[in-house]
């Protein structure tokens, strides 16, 4: 008789569903009422399916999701076996981000891209805050980071490290496309090394 630990399946994709959408969520620090406005799903749906007390539906699926902008397969866990990721572009903020890892807990990785300016930048980039914390490396161009009262440019191999408390803003410095990679992570997870730009 098989070990039901080593179930495999529709019955045990479903029955990790629940705890796996709980720790989707709460990695990226969203509340089940956020997760409501932005899928249009009921809190208490959205809490019993966290619980396992309701089986989902593509209804509640494909919302979440692309809430979560993963793809179906990601979201439920049925990619068994297979060590790669299967990154799927978005936009966000006019940046093109491509994700790195699956976003199930600790440090996120992206890579991020912003295009050259139509146009020369005349103001500093609009800032924002939020728990976190945030490690870049700069792949190619320059990349303008807005941190606080001050402004740092990264170029080529130059990395970035701060909390995201801090009010930040990032804008392409230069005049072709800027590309780094980005490890997010909750408070506390800081990378080992601290690395500090080169003085322009």
């Amino acid at each position: 008789m098989n070990d039901p630990r080593e179930e495999t399946g529709p019955a045990a994709v479903l029955s990790a569903l629940g705890p796996r959408l709980r720790t989707l969520r709460q990695s990226r620090g969203t509340t089940l009422a956020q997760l409501s406005a932005t899928t249009g799903i009921s809190v208490s749906t959205l809490s019993r399916l966290e619980s396992g007390h309701r089986e989902p539906t593509l209804r509640h699926l494909l919302p979440l999701a692309e809430a979560y902008r993963v793809s179906l397969d990601e979201l439920v866990g049925s990619r068994t076996g297979d060590p790669r990721v299967h990154p799927q572009p978005f936009l966000r903020h006019g940046q093109t981000w491509l994700p790195l890892t699956p976003h199930l807990g600790g440090l996120n990785a992206y890579k991020q891209i912003l295009p050259a300016p139509a146009t020369p930048r005349t103001t500093r980039p609009e800032q924002g805050s939020h728990e976190g914390y945030e490690w870049l490396y700069v792949l190619s161009g320059r990349l303008l980071l807005a941190l606080g009262d001050h402004d740092v440019v990264l170029s080529a191999g130059q990395t970035a490290e701060f909390d995201t408390r801090v009010p930040h803003g990032m804008a392409n410095a230069g005049d072709r496309p800027v590309e780094w990679i980005a490890l997010y992570g909750a408070q506390g997870e800081r990378m080992q090394a601290r690395v500090r730009p080169a003085d322009p």
